[in-house]
């Protein structure tokens, strides 16, 4: 990492895909994201890249599986409506094994609803809004730092595991300036010898997702189904913040955590034993970190931008042994203080 420079997230995280080695871009403005095609739009042609702004989303996912399946370090960005038109292209890129890193910076929903921050994408993003039976690694960054680290992370994952990574962000994440240290070098990137980019002395390769024989298909699912084993077992990622004697813990991801980090802080100051569960792979989900770290814990408090939508997997984490009650907002972001309040109430409850 280099020296610090002040970025909005949405340039930063276009740099940052640069800087991994990304050459590739097909995507369609739509805010509160539309500075990552933007400032791609003018950096691409300095580092001899492709920008192309297609004419919807769905034909920039569709241009995504080409470049991929070309055997390119591709990316594409959009916010919730528009990660919604590329669901089916989604599913034809894990099908086809494509490495491919897809940004979301969530707007509030349903429908078109407002440029205002969510999480209310958290269902579609961990359990794949497409068809079939696939998974995408989802990471969920917490600051602009973040954004970098975990943009660069992902072209490493997905081409690890030839499967999409999709990097779930916000609208106050993709416009909020922060000072950021960029990668200085590019992400490592494997061989590509699946790769349709020409024969080359070689058999031609085929990219396809169609299988005629239902025998053909079920043996290429069960063999995606190790795969997918595979990237649980490893690609667990979380932080905590003051649980090792926590009584009550906070679990919470992206900008929320960060808000209820200040919250734990303020509620240690007043001598309430809470502590912070962050996950940091929202797919595959530490769930086996989270029931230790909520081990001493007699309840658990859910806080997220929407209507609870992670509470399903924290309850299956701790396998329903203990109470999980939630606290959140559809598109407004709550203050340290509004937890602080939950905290409080539920520490009183429990005294």
């Amino acid at each position: 990492m280099g020296s610090k420079l002040l970025m909005k997230g949405n340039e930063a995280i276009g740099e940052t895909a640069i800087r991994a080695g990304c050459r590739h871009y097909f995507g369609y403005p739509i805010t509160p994201q539309s500075e990552v095609p933007e400032y791609l739009a003018r950096r691409m042609p300095e580092v001899d890249g492709v920008f192309l702004q297609a004419e919807s989303e769905l034909a920039a996912i569709s241009m995504v599986y080409g470049a991929a399946g070309a055997g390119a370090r591709v990316m594409t960005s959009s916010s919730s409506p528009g990660i919604s038109l590329q669901q089916e292209g989604i599913s034809y890129l894990a099908a086809a094994e494509l490495p491919t890193v897809i940004i979301n910076m969530v707007r509030g929903g349903p429908g078109i609803g407002s440029i205002a921050p969510s999480q209310a994408d958290y269902y579609q993003s961990t359990r794949g809004g497409g068809h079939g039976d696939y998974r995408l690694i989802v990471l969920a960054p917490s600051s602009v730092q973040e954004l970098v680290d975990l943009t660069w992370e992902a072209f490493v994952i997905t081409d690890r595991y030839r499967n999409p990574v999709l990097v779930l962000g916000d609208g106050m994440l993709g416009q909020m300036m922060e000072a950021i240290s960029l990668p200085e070098h590019p992400a490592p990137e494997l061989p590509r010898p699946w790769a349709t980019d020409g024969c080359k002395g070689r058999k031609h390769n085929e990219i396809f997702t169609l299988f005629l024989k239902a025998e053909e298909l079920e043996e290429n699912n069960q063999r995606l189904a190790r795969k997918i084993s595979l990237m649980e077992q490893q690609e667990q990622r979380w932080d905590e913040y003051f649980t090792e004697d926590a009584e009550l813990v906070v679990v919470a991801y992206g900008i929320a955590a960060r808000v209820g980090r200040r919250a734990v802080k303020l509620a240690r100051d007043r001598g309430i034993k809470v502590g912070l569960f962050r996950p940091i792979s929202l797919w595959p989900y530490p769930s086996e970190a989270l029931s230790r770290a909520a081990d001493k814990a007699s309840s658990l408090l859910v806080v997220e931008l929407n209507l609870g939508q992670m509470i399903d997997d924290v309850k299956l984490a701790l396998g329903n042994t203990r109470p999980v009650h939630f606290y959140g907002k559809t598109n407004i972001v709550p203050s340290p203080e509004e937890i602080l309040t939950v905290i409080e109430n539920m520490a009183g409850a429990g005294r």
